[in-house]
């Protein structure tokens, strides 16, 4: 499937990813940020796969005990969705593996940009990917609501290498370490929406010109709708609802996970069936319920660092 996928997409409206010119960088200053990103992933390049893998587990560890901050939202995250009590040994050893598999997902982000378009693909497969085509074919635009689950990275690049045009809502990092991980995400087609005052603007624009837009919208960032996460009153961006009930986008719940290592999965779900007079309080709620399937199966890859459930 992976195969037939690149060389035929459905889907292009426009260049193909990997061959659109890129913005320009966005960031200014720190040079020594960028220049230590762009080392850090020649060295990770030159070790071996199972070398690179094997020291997140030693790191994320340290990680873990170290951050008594996000440890402890950790805990607390994990022990709701495992249906356990925050003391449950098996919360501690999920978190653990979160932040170990974390530190994973950033060492394979940094090695994307030596990949060429059809060395990604061979390391991403899908499911679902029916569901985006279709969705696109109504000529309004897709909106994947993902979690923060496996590399969203990775799948936004393979989205791209596959032809599609794709962009996603990031935050800024300081400096010069901004340009050189747009410079990675861009490599391969993924446009980079900056998080802020523009960004409604950014995606509207790309919905209008029938493309695929990701936004992770698990964890609150600022103002937003309340829902049930896991039993549990949780904040999360009702932003993906608004913008779809408002343009007629299609809003697909979707996920991505490593599946061995060094390779990844996508998966894509049928757009929602948004009625007239849909809430956004009840379209994200759908949205946060397929979350929960999806982090229920590998709880391990949802990374949720930070508190989220309110009392």
């Amino acid at each position: 499937m992976r195969e037939r996928a690149a060389q035929q997409p459905t889907t292009d409206r426009r260049p193909k990813g990997a061959d659109r010119p890129p913005r320009p960088a966005q960031g200014h200053g720190l040079p020594l940020a960028g220049a230590g990103y762009k080392l850090g992933a020649r060295v990770l390049r030159a070790i071996p796969p199972g070398v690179r893998h094997a020291a997140a587990t030693p790191g994320g560890t340290a990680w873990y005990w170290l951050s008594r901050a996000q440890r402890r939202a950790a805990l607390d995250n994990y022990a709701a969705a495992l249906g356990r009590e925050r003391s449950d040994p098996e919360v501690a050893r999920i978190a653990k593996r979160a932040f170990q598999n974390y530190g994973r997902m950033l060492m394979d982000f940094l090695l994307i940009g030596s990949l060429t378009p059809d060395e990604l693909i061979a390391r991403v497969s899908v499911d679902g990917r029916e569901h985006l085509d279709a969705a696109l074919a109504r000529g309004r635009g897709a909106i994947m609501a993902v979690p923060h689950m496996g590399s969203w990275d990775v799948a936004g690049s393979y989205a791209g290498a596959l032809g599609y045009s794709i962009s996603a809502v990031a935050e800024r990092f300081p400096g010069s370490l901004n340009d050189a991980v747009v410079e990675t995400r861009q490599r391969f087609g993924l446009d980079v929406i900056p998080l802020g005052r523009s960004a409604v603007r950014s995606i509207n624009q790309a919905l209008g010109s029938n493309s695929v837009v990701a936004l992770l919208c698990d964890l609150e960032q600022g103002p937003g709708v309340e829902v049930r996460f896991f039993g549990r009153r949780a904040i999360v961006p009702g932003g993906p609802a608004a913008i779809a009930v408002k343009t007629g986008a299609a809003l697909m719940p979707a996920c991505q996970y490593a599946s061995t290592p060094g390779r990844h999965h996508v998966h894509l779900e049928p757009a929602l069936d948004l009625e007239p007079g849909t809430t956004k309080e009840g379209v994200m709620q759908r949205i946060v319920n397929r979350f929960e399937a999806f982090i229920q199966e590998r709880p391990d890859q949802w990374y949720a660092f930070r508190p989220m459930f309110k009392s």
